[in-house]
């Protein structure tokens, strides 16, 4: 199924919130998707919401892939290569996407559910840092520099727009895969940042499996019913 296909299929799981509640979210899994598609859907997404419409939470893997922030440094893309780079209008500089790393996009009305994007970035980073733990993993976020961290390395990144009030493109955590295109950036825009992931640190190797796994800490950590 194509990525655009993908997001017109019926949703992996939605479900009635009770009264007072925020609406359960629809979960979408969508495998393997191409950025720029998977990025124009979710403007779209964003652009035609309203306010009865439910949150979705998209899952999914991206082939290999740089992008750069609104306001990012070209000088951070050292030596893309083969790897094409798409310009897109999410905060944050530049960093990589590539098959064995899970993203996640929650596109979410933030007014809905009382949250700043701080709050929201926040919330992210916890559900990321509660997966961790699950499997004997100490992460934790750091002031000034979204994301997640484990050590002196960077399991998690964290990358967000708001429009109208809805929240678009979101978090890539590292699961099990080839580190390397991280070293032709500065990742996040920082030079020599070490980049991990959850198979070299005991966790799993299996995207599906992970994003299973933290459906239910993200789910927490945003205040929204589980489906």
């Amino acid at each position: 199924m194509s990525a655009v296909a993908a997001f017109d299929a019926a949703p992996a799981s939605a479900a009635a919130a009770p009264r007072g509640a925020p609406p359960a979210p629809v979960i979408r899994r969508l495998g393997l998707a191409e950025y720029e598609p998977t990025w124009r859907a979710m403007q779209r997404f964003t652009a035609e919401r309203s306010a009865a419409t439910p949150d979705e939470i998209w899952f999914l893997e991206h082939p290999p892939v740089f992008t750069l922030g609104a306001n990012a440094d070209r000088a951070h893309l050292l030596a893309p290569g083969d790897i094409p780079v798409v310009e897109i209008d999410r905060g944050g500089q530049v960093t990589y996407h590539g098959p064995g790393q899970l993203v996640v996009y929650p596109l979410i009305d933030l007014t809905r559910l009382g949250l700043g994007i701080r709050a929201f970035v926040s919330a992210l980073e916890r559900a990321v840092i509660g997966l961790a733990a699950g499997y004997g993993i100490v992460a934790q976020c750091r002031r000034g520099a979204p994301g997640v961290y484990v050590g002196g390395a960077k399991l998690a990144s964290v990358g967000v727009r708001v429009r109208r009030p809805g929240s678009y493109h979101g978090l890539s955590l590292n699961v099990a895969l080839d580190l390397e295109p991280f070293r032709r950036i500065n990742p996040c825009g920082y030079q020599g940042l070490e980049m991990t992931q959850l198979s070299a640190l005991g966790g799993p190797r299996s995207v599906p499996d992970c994003a299973a796994a933290l459906e239910p800490h993200l789910l927490r950590a945003l205040g929204l019913p589980q489906p």
